[in-house]
């Protein structure tokens, strides 16, 4: 799943029915890509455990990957970064190649 923009007190209510719409599936393992992230607040944060704990009850894992500096340092200020899997990139199983 990938997350553009800025993660905050009015579009956090978006993010939070995509996570459900895409949590039905039950999907065992959500890899999120934050390249393309600028901002996230507390709201966004917490948009991030409620769904984190949703795939953990499920028996899933829910990772982060590719944060920009201003959300890794959001990450690191609050501990979250050892709550959640974060990865420096997306990784590469989950790219998809041009010649596919």
């Amino acid at each position: 799943m990938a997350i553009a923009g800025e993660i905050d007190l009015y579009t956090a209510p978006r993010l939070q029915s995509e996570f459900t719409r895409l949590l039905q599936d039950g999907p065992s393992r959500v890899v999120i890509d934050m390249s393309q992230v600028d901002f996230c607040d507390s709201t966004g944060m917490n948009v991030l455990l409620s769904a984190l704990k949703r795939v953990r009850e499920r028996g899933g894992q829910l990772e982060v990957a590719a944060p920009r500096p201003a959300v890794r340092k959001i990450l690191q200020v609050t501990g979250l970064d050892s709550v959640f899997t974060v990865h420096e990139e997306v990784p590469e199983e989950l790219l998809i190649s041009e010649g596919s």
